[in-house]
Protein backbone atom coordinates (compact mmCIF):
# COMPACT_ATOMS: atom_id res chain seq x y z
CA UNK A 1 0.00 0.00 0.00
CA UNK A 2 2.76 2.41 0.82
CA UNK A 3 5.00 1.72 -2.28
CA UNK A 4 1.70 2.26 -4.54
CA UNK A 5 1.33 5.60 -2.10
CA UNK A 6 4.83 6.46 -2.97
CA UNK A 7 5.05 5.94 -6.95
CA UNK A 8 4.15 9.83 -8.16
CA UNK A 9 7.69 10.52 -6.45
CA UNK A 10 8.95 7.62 -9.17
CA UNK A 11 12.55 7.60 -7.23
CA UNK A 12 13.69 5.31 -9.43
CA UNK A 13 13.92 7.79 -11.87
CA UNK A 14 15.91 10.30 -10.41
CA UNK A 15 18.99 11.70 -12.46
CA UNK A 16 21.07 13.12 -9.77
CA UNK A 17 23.22 12.06 -6.71
CA UNK A 18 22.37 11.83 -2.98
CA UNK A 19 25.39 14.48 -3.19
CA UNK A 20 24.01 16.75 -5.48
CA UNK A 21 20.75 17.09 -3.48
CA UNK A 22 23.56 17.51 -0.03
CA UNK A 23 25.26 20.68 -1.91
CA UNK A 24 21.89 22.09 -1.93
CA UNK A 25 22.07 22.67 1.98
CA UNK A 26 19.45 20.74 2.43
CA UNK A 27 18.71 17.04 4.27
CA UNK A 28 16.76 14.96 6.39
CA UNK A 29 16.98 15.32 10.73
CA UNK A 30 18.39 12.35 11.81
CA UNK A 31 15.69 11.63 13.99
CA UNK A 32 13.25 11.92 11.47
CA UNK A 33 11.70 9.47 8.45
CA UNK A 34 9.65 8.75 6.12
CA UNK A 35 7.35 7.12 8.80
CA UNK A 36 7.91 9.17 12.06
CA UNK A 37 4.23 10.58 11.84
CA UNK A 38 2.60 7.82 10.07
CA UNK A 39 0.22 7.60 12.86
CA UNK A 40 -0.71 10.78 12.98
CA UNK A 41 -2.09 9.97 9.24
CA UNK A 42 -4.84 7.67 11.13
CA UNK A 43 -5.22 10.79 13.88
CA UNK A 44 -6.09 13.00 11.51
CA UNK A 45 -8.31 11.20 9.27
CA UNK A 46 -10.13 8.20 11.13
CA UNK A 47 -10.31 8.17 14.95
CA UNK A 48 -9.05 11.83 16.12
CA UNK A 49 -11.97 14.24 16.18
CA UNK A 50 -11.73 15.21 19.50
CA UNK A 51 -8.25 15.52 19.48
CA UNK A 52 -8.61 17.26 15.77
CA UNK A 53 -10.99 19.85 17.27
CA UNK A 54 -9.24 20.86 20.00
CA UNK A 55 -6.40 21.82 18.05
CA UNK A 56 -8.31 24.07 15.61
CA UNK A 57 -10.08 25.38 18.97
CA UNK A 58 -6.57 26.71 20.56
CA UNK A 59 -6.11 28.47 17.18
CA UNK A 60 -9.33 30.11 17.59
CA UNK A 61 -8.64 31.10 21.30
CA UNK A 62 -5.38 33.23 19.80
CA UNK A 63 -6.85 34.22 16.42
CA UNK A 64 -10.59 34.86 16.85
CA UNK A 65 -13.10 33.47 14.44
CA UNK A 66 -14.28 36.64 12.87
CA UNK A 67 -10.51 37.93 11.74
CA UNK A 68 -9.34 37.16 8.15
CA UNK A 69 -6.10 34.97 8.02
CA UNK A 70 -5.38 35.93 4.57
CA UNK A 71 -2.77 34.35 2.55
CA UNK A 72 -2.09 31.49 5.53
CA UNK A 73 1.38 29.60 5.36
CA UNK A 74 1.03 26.31 7.45
CA UNK A 75 5.00 25.41 8.29
CA UNK A 76 5.15 20.98 9.57
CA UNK A 77 1.73 20.42 7.94
CA UNK A 78 1.99 17.14 8.24
CA UNK A 79 -1.14 14.68 7.22
CA UNK A 80 -2.84 18.20 7.09
CA UNK A 81 -5.62 18.08 9.52
CA UNK A 82 -5.15 21.34 11.23
CA UNK A 83 -4.78 23.28 7.79
CA UNK A 84 -7.38 21.40 6.22
CA UNK A 85 -10.22 22.32 8.98
CA UNK A 86 -8.25 26.05 9.52
CA UNK A 87 -9.09 26.19 5.57
CA UNK A 88 -12.90 25.10 5.93
CA UNK A 89 -13.37 26.85 8.56
CA UNK A 90 -12.04 29.91 9.32
CA UNK A 91 -11.75 31.14 5.32
CA UNK A 92 -8.40 32.24 4.66
CA UNK A 93 -7.87 33.41 1.27
CA UNK A 94 -5.62 30.94 0.07
CA UNK A 95 -3.64 27.74 1.95
CA UNK A 96 -0.70 26.66 1.53
CA UNK A 97 0.24 23.64 3.54
CA UNK A 98 3.70 22.97 3.69
CA UNK A 99 5.80 19.70 4.84
CA UNK A 100 8.93 17.94 4.09
CA UNK A 101 7.39 14.11 4.31
CA UNK A 102 6.35 12.99 0.74
CA UNK A 103 4.58 10.21 2.16
CA UNK A 104 2.26 12.84 4.44
CA UNK A 105 1.50 15.09 1.34
CA UNK A 106 0.87 12.22 -0.85
CA UNK A 107 -1.61 10.66 1.67
CA UNK A 108 -3.45 14.31 2.44
CA UNK A 109 -3.61 14.94 -1.56
CA UNK A 110 -5.72 11.52 -2.18
CA UNK A 111 -7.95 12.37 0.76
CA UNK A 112 -8.30 16.09 0.24
CA UNK A 113 -9.43 15.15 -3.05
CA UNK A 114 -12.55 12.82 -1.75
CA UNK A 115 -11.06 10.10 -2.00
CA UNK A 116 -11.21 7.23 0.57
CA UNK A 117 -7.75 5.51 1.85
CA UNK A 118 -7.38 2.24 3.39
CA UNK A 119 -4.22 1.99 5.01
CA UNK A 120 -3.24 -0.83 8.06
CA UNK A 121 -2.61 1.36 11.65
CA UNK A 122 -0.27 -0.51 13.94
CA UNK A 123 -0.90 0.92 17.35
CA UNK A 124 1.99 1.31 19.97
CA UNK A 125 0.42 -0.75 22.79
CA UNK A 126 -2.24 -2.77 21.23
CA UNK A 127 -5.16 -3.84 23.51
CA UNK A 128 -5.41 -6.97 21.81
CA UNK A 129 -4.44 -9.47 19.36
CA UNK A 130 -7.10 -8.05 17.03
CA UNK A 131 -5.10 -4.74 17.50
CA UNK A 132 -1.60 -4.96 16.00
CA UNK A 133 -2.98 -4.15 12.51
CA UNK A 134 -5.76 -2.20 12.19
CA UNK A 135 -7.18 -1.50 8.84
CA UNK A 136 -8.26 2.37 8.79
CA UNK A 137 -10.59 4.23 6.76
CA UNK A 138 -9.13 7.46 5.97
CA UNK A 139 -11.51 10.02 4.66
CA UNK A 140 -12.17 13.81 4.61
CA UNK A 141 -15.65 15.46 5.82
CA UNK A 142 -15.80 17.47 2.98
CA UNK A 143 -13.98 17.41 -0.37
CA UNK A 144 -11.10 20.70 0.20
CA UNK A 145 -12.56 23.96 -0.95
CA UNK A 146 -10.59 25.89 -3.98
CA UNK A 147 -7.07 27.73 -3.18
CA UNK A 148 -5.60 24.98 -0.64
CA UNK A 149 -2.38 23.85 -2.13
CA UNK A 150 0.41 21.27 -1.01
CA UNK A 151 4.02 22.41 -1.21
CA UNK A 152 6.89 19.82 -0.24
CA UNK A 153 9.70 21.23 1.14
CA UNK A 154 12.31 22.59 4.14
CA UNK A 155 10.83 24.41 7.07
CA UNK A 156 14.39 26.21 7.26
CA UNK A 157 14.91 26.66 3.59
CA UNK A 158 11.35 27.59 3.06
CA UNK A 159 11.01 28.52 -1.33
CA UNK A 160 8.66 31.50 -0.74
CA UNK A 161 9.34 35.53 -0.99
CA UNK A 162 9.41 37.66 1.49
CA UNK A 163 6.51 39.20 3.03
CA UNK A 164 4.35 36.62 1.25
CA UNK A 165 2.10 35.95 3.46
CA UNK A 166 -0.82 37.30 5.76
CA UNK A 167 -0.20 34.69 8.47
CA UNK A 168 1.90 31.75 9.39
CA UNK A 169 1.24 29.07 11.31
CA UNK A 170 3.77 26.52 13.39
CA UNK A 171 1.95 23.58 14.19
CA UNK A 172 4.19 21.34 16.62
CA UNK A 173 7.10 23.20 15.14
CA UNK A 174 9.21 25.37 16.99
CA UNK A 175 10.71 22.86 19.47
CA UNK A 176 11.81 20.29 17.37
CA UNK A 177 13.67 22.25 14.60
CA UNK A 178 17.70 21.98 14.79
CA UNK A 179 17.80 25.88 13.90
CA UNK A 180 17.47 28.40 16.99
CA UNK A 181 14.70 29.72 17.57
CA UNK A 182 15.64 33.22 17.45
CA UNK A 183 16.62 32.72 14.25
CA UNK A 184 13.84 30.93 13.31
CA UNK A 185 11.71 33.62 14.71
CA UNK A 186 13.46 36.08 12.50
CA UNK A 187 13.29 33.32 9.29
CA UNK A 188 9.47 33.49 9.92
CA UNK A 189 9.00 37.28 10.16
CA UNK A 190 10.46 37.60 6.30
CA UNK A 191 7.62 35.61 5.36
CA UNK A 192 5.25 37.92 6.69
CA UNK A 193 3.53 40.92 5.25
CA UNK A 194 3.42 44.16 7.36
CA UNK A 195 0.75 43.47 9.77
CA UNK A 196 0.76 39.89 9.26
CA UNK A 197 0.45 37.33 12.03
CA UNK A 198 2.27 34.34 13.20
CA UNK A 199 0.37 31.99 15.10
CA UNK A 200 1.74 29.00 16.53
CA UNK A 201 0.44 25.59 18.07
CA UNK A 202 1.60 22.75 20.06
CA UNK A 203 4.22 21.67 22.53
CA UNK A 204 7.31 23.43 23.95
CA UNK A 205 9.67 20.07 24.55
CA UNK A 206 12.94 21.78 23.37
CA UNK A 207 15.40 19.10 23.50
CA UNK A 208 19.03 20.96 22.08
CA UNK A 209 21.92 19.44 23.74
CA UNK A 210 22.61 23.22 25.05
CA UNK A 211 20.21 23.38 27.91
CA UNK A 212 20.34 27.44 27.30
CA UNK A 213 18.53 26.85 24.39
CA UNK A 214 16.15 25.19 26.24
CA UNK A 215 13.37 27.58 26.27
CA UNK A 216 10.78 28.39 28.63
CA UNK A 217 7.30 29.71 27.36
CA UNK A 218 8.56 32.85 29.50
CA UNK A 219 11.40 33.12 27.28
CA UNK A 220 9.59 32.17 24.12
CA UNK A 221 7.65 35.36 24.50
CA UNK A 222 10.39 37.57 24.71
CA UNK A 223 12.35 35.82 21.70
CA UNK A 224 8.86 36.71 19.59
CA UNK A 225 8.90 40.38 20.82
CA UNK A 226 13.03 40.64 20.02
CA UNK A 227 12.24 39.11 16.29
CA UNK A 228 10.17 41.76 15.37
CA UNK A 229 6.52 41.01 16.46
CA UNK A 230 4.18 42.98 19.64
CA UNK A 231 2.84 41.07 22.50
CA UNK A 232 0.96 38.12 21.41
CA UNK A 233 -1.69 36.73 22.88
CA UNK A 234 -1.67 33.25 24.67
CA UNK A 235 -3.92 30.41 25.39
CA UNK A 236 -2.70 27.08 27.15
CA UNK A 237 -5.00 24.17 27.57
CA UNK A 238 -4.38 20.49 28.39
CA UNK A 239 -5.89 17.96 25.53
CA UNK A 240 -5.97 14.41 24.27
CA UNK A 241 -2.43 13.64 22.27
CA UNK A 242 -2.08 10.34 20.02
CA UNK A 243 -5.38 8.44 22.27
CA UNK A 244 -5.73 6.17 19.70
CA UNK A 245 -8.64 3.66 20.70
CA UNK A 246 -6.57 0.47 19.98
CA UNK A 247 -3.98 1.69 21.63
CA UNK A 248 -3.18 0.96 25.78
CA UNK A 249 -0.97 4.26 25.31
CA UNK A 250 -1.76 7.78 25.04
CA UNK A 251 -1.15 10.70 26.46
CA UNK A 252 -2.55 14.25 27.63
CA UNK A 253 -0.32 17.29 26.62
CA UNK A 254 -0.36 20.95 27.85
CA UNK A 255 -0.30 23.14 24.67
CA UNK A 256 1.16 25.99 23.98
CA UNK A 257 -0.35 28.80 21.42
CA UNK A 258 -0.01 32.29 20.85
CA UNK A 259 -0.85 34.87 18.05
CA UNK A 260 2.16 37.59 17.58
CA UNK A 261 1.57 40.55 14.84
CA UNK A 262 4.37 41.76 13.16
CA UNK A 263 5.24 44.85 13.88
CA UNK A 264 8.54 45.87 13.22
CA UNK A 265 11.09 43.56 10.40
CA UNK A 266 13.65 40.92 11.68
CA UNK A 267 17.28 41.24 10.07
CA UNK A 268 17.26 38.39 7.53
CA UNK A 269 19.09 35.44 8.71
CA UNK A 270 21.52 34.27 6.23
CA UNK A 271 20.47 31.24 4.01
CA UNK A 272 19.87 27.69 6.43
CA UNK A 273 23.36 25.47 5.43
CA UNK A 274 22.63 21.77 6.76
CA UNK A 275 26.34 21.21 6.26
CA UNK A 276 29.58 22.75 5.82
CA UNK A 277 31.93 23.09 2.90
CA UNK A 278 34.08 20.66 3.89
CA UNK A 279 32.01 18.00 3.98
CA UNK A 280 29.73 19.24 0.74
CA UNK A 281 32.02 19.95 -1.30
CA UNK A 282 34.96 17.68 -0.62
CA UNK A 283 37.56 20.80 -1.40
CA UNK A 284 38.34 22.30 2.00
CA UNK A 285 40.07 20.28 4.86
CA UNK A 286 38.54 18.89 7.25
CA UNK A 287 38.99 20.31 10.81
CA UNK A 288 40.20 18.53 13.53
CA UNK A 289 37.77 19.39 15.85
CA UNK A 290 37.74 18.40 19.56
CA UNK A 291 34.94 15.43 19.27
CA UNK A 292 37.08 14.46 16.33
CA UNK A 293 39.69 13.99 18.70
CA UNK A 294 37.91 12.36 21.32
CA UNK A 295 36.13 10.06 18.59
CA UNK A 296 39.18 9.51 17.17
CA UNK A 297 40.60 8.30 20.08
CA UNK A 298 37.77 6.15 21.50
CA UNK A 299 37.57 4.63 18.03
CA UNK A 300 41.04 3.12 18.25
CA UNK A 301 41.02 2.20 22.00
CA UNK A 302 37.50 0.05 20.65
CA UNK A 303 39.10 -1.27 17.58
CA UNK A 304 41.57 -2.72 19.39
CA UNK A 305 39.67 -4.16 21.90
CA UNK A 306 37.32 -5.88 19.63
CA UNK A 307 40.74 -7.15 17.74
CA UNK A 308 41.21 -9.03 21.24
CA UNK A 309 38.38 -10.81 20.98
CA UNK A 310 39.34 -14.51 20.27
CA UNK A 311 37.40 -16.82 22.12
CA UNK A 312 39.40 -17.61 24.20
CA UNK A 313 40.55 -14.23 26.25
CA UNK A 314 38.39 -12.99 29.46
CA UNK A 315 37.92 -9.17 30.51
CA UNK A 316 40.49 -9.87 32.92
CA UNK A 317 43.02 -10.85 30.11
CA UNK A 318 42.23 -8.07 28.04
CA UNK A 319 42.61 -5.60 30.51
CA UNK A 320 46.18 -6.95 31.21
CA UNK A 321 47.17 -6.24 27.67
CA UNK A 322 45.93 -3.12 27.66
CA UNK A 323 47.79 -2.19 30.77
CA UNK A 324 50.74 -3.74 28.88
CA UNK A 325 50.47 -1.42 26.13
CA UNK A 326 49.94 1.68 28.57
CA UNK A 327 46.67 2.49 27.13
CA UNK A 328 45.20 2.71 30.71
CA UNK A 329 45.53 1.05 34.32
CA UNK A 330 44.05 -2.24 34.72
CA UNK A 331 41.73 -1.36 37.13
CA UNK A 332 40.51 1.12 34.62
CA UNK A 333 40.82 -1.22 32.03
CA UNK A 334 38.25 -3.50 33.26
CA UNK A 335 35.40 -1.45 33.51
CA UNK A 336 35.85 0.25 30.53
CA UNK A 337 35.79 -2.91 28.52
CA UNK A 338 32.91 -4.31 30.53
CA UNK A 339 30.73 -1.33 29.69
CA UNK A 340 31.73 -0.99 25.77
CA UNK A 341 31.27 -5.14 25.76
CA UNK A 342 27.97 -4.66 27.35
CA UNK A 343 26.86 -1.75 24.62
CA UNK A 344 27.66 -4.45 21.96
CA UNK A 345 26.45 -6.83 23.31
CA UNK A 346 22.51 -5.03 24.00
CA UNK A 347 22.72 -3.77 20.19
CA UNK A 348 23.45 -7.24 19.32
CA UNK A 349 20.45 -8.54 20.85
CA UNK A 350 18.29 -5.12 19.56
CA UNK A 351 19.06 -5.83 15.65
CA UNK A 352 19.61 -10.04 15.61
CA UNK A 353 19.28 -9.46 11.66
CA UNK A 354 22.05 -7.13 11.26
Amino acid sequence: MLRQMMAPVDIHSMQASYESYIAMRTRLPFDQGLNTYYANVHRDWSWGEQENAAALQQIRDVAGDSDSLGDTLILGAGACRLAYDLHMQLGPARTVAFDFNPLLLLIAAQILSGEKLQLYEFPLAPKSLDDYAVLRTLAAPDVVSEDFHLVLGDALRPPFAAAAFDTVVTPWLIDIVSEDLRTFAARLNTLLKPGGRWINFGSLAFDHPERARRYSAEEVLVIVEESGFGEAAVAQKTIPYMCCPSSRHGRRETVFSFCAEKTAEADTPVRHRALPDWIVTGKAPVPLLPSFKTQALSTQVYSYIMSLIDGRRTIQDMAKILEGQKLMTSGEAVPAIRNFLTRMYDDSQRNPGL
